[in-house]
């Protein structure tokens, strides 16, 4: 709660074309304290108030400057949530309020719990982190509350993990994630954490685990955007962001031994040229369908899904690849070719494999 008596005092005062001297004369009380009430140093007696709001013909509230704050729960749970990004630790006291208020609500608990959890973070408070971990776990307990997606008892428990981890106690949270890793949604921070703590053996399963599925992630992600800017015509940044996906995924060969992202690579070349085709560069486009044509038959003449082919990552038990390009490299790449219905490079791929016959 804010008010500004001082100030709307002074205001109201001009506003009316008296002096100090003349408003005490008015009220029957001394300039020294007219002087004191507009300069914030004193306050009025609640009599003087009512007399001031009177005489001023306005209403207490308006004389106080009191704004009344939305206290609705979705308005709290907002203004928590601001107070988190804007990093003012006043919102730990309104927190507190909020929690009294509506003490069963998950959208408040959970909120004031991500409250305490970063201001925790910031400053290495262990009591912030105590405070925290109490409302994970009432949170968790009124779960059924949530509407949000993005929240489950999986992120929750993550979360009183992480929170674990900022207490020092590391092995509380390795435990925790572990026993909730479903899907190996934790596997990055339990490899992370485990080679922090030079516990390498262990760790590095969980990182090739990690990768695995980062690696996955991004190949349905550039073939989004690939998409999103192929609509738009946008065929710069199509080109980019497949260039910049082939260069990274090359990084991933093991010296000279074919891995399954060299066959997604070869499709991501074939895009790139239908792109460059489109965008009038043809001399670019049939250079890049050559290199397109040769890595499809570099993967093919000896076709690799094991992941521990795979740069960086170990063998995963279970683990195996799977897609819908076709059965070999090289029907990816003519897929893609096809799938850009364009008689020029539907051509263009045609002279570059019957060259190649000529010359074979």
């Amino acid at each position: 709660m804010e008010i500004n008596l001082a100030g709307n005092i002074l205001a109201l005062r001009r506003q009316h074309g008296l002096t100090q001297e003349q408003l005490a004369e008015v009220l029957g009380v001394s300039v020294g304290a007219v002087y004191k009430w507009e300069a914030g140093l004193s306050l009025p007696e609640l009599d003087r108030i009512v007399e001031l709001a009177d005489f001023f013909d306005t209403s207490v509230d308006v004389l106080l400057g009191y704004q009344m704050k939305d206290n609705s729960l979705d308005a709290t749970v907002k203004r928590l949530r601001d107070y988190r990004r804007s990093k003012d630790r006043d919102g730990l006291a309104e927190a507190e309020k909020a929690l009294k208020k509506y003490p069963h609500s998950f959208q408040i608990v959970n909120e004031s719990a991500a409250l305490y959890r970063a201001f925790g973070f910031d400053s290495g408070d262990k009591a912030l982190f105590q405070r925290a971990l109490e409302l994970l776990e009432q949170s968790r307990l009124l779960l059924s509350q949530n509407e949000d997606p993005q929240i489950s008892e999986q992120t929750i428990y993550g979360r009183i993990a992480q929170t674990y981890l900022g207490l020092g106690e590391t092995d509380k949270a390795i435990e925790l994630w572990k026993t909730h890793n479903a899907d190996g949604v934790f596997s990055p921070q339990i490899g992370h954490i485990l080679a922090q703590n030079d516990q390498v053996e262990e760790a590095e399963p969980f990182l090739s685990e990690a990768l695995t599925k980062l690696l996955s992630n991004l190949v349905n992600t550039i073939v989004g955007y690939m998409n999103v800017y192929m609509k738009r015509g946008d065929q710069a940044s199509s080109q980019a962001i497949l260039s910049w996906g082939v260069a990274l995924l090359l990084g991933l060969r093991e010296e000279d031994k074919p891995n399954y992202f060299d066959r997604v690579s070869a499709v991501f070349l074939a895009a790139l040229a239908g792109s460059q085709f489109l965008s009038g560069r043809r001399d670019e486009a049939r250079d890049t369908l050559i290199k397109a044509k040769e890595l499809a038959a570099f993967f093919d003449a000896s076709p690799s899904y094991d992941e521990s082919d795979i740069r960086y990552i170990t063998r995963i038990e279970g683990a195996s690849a799977h897609d819908d390009m076709g059965a070999t490299a090289m029907d990816g790449v003519a897929r893609v070719v096809n799938q850009f219905e364009s008689e020029g490079l539907t051509a263009l791929w045609k002279s570059i494999n019957e060259q190649e016959e000529r010359h074979g």
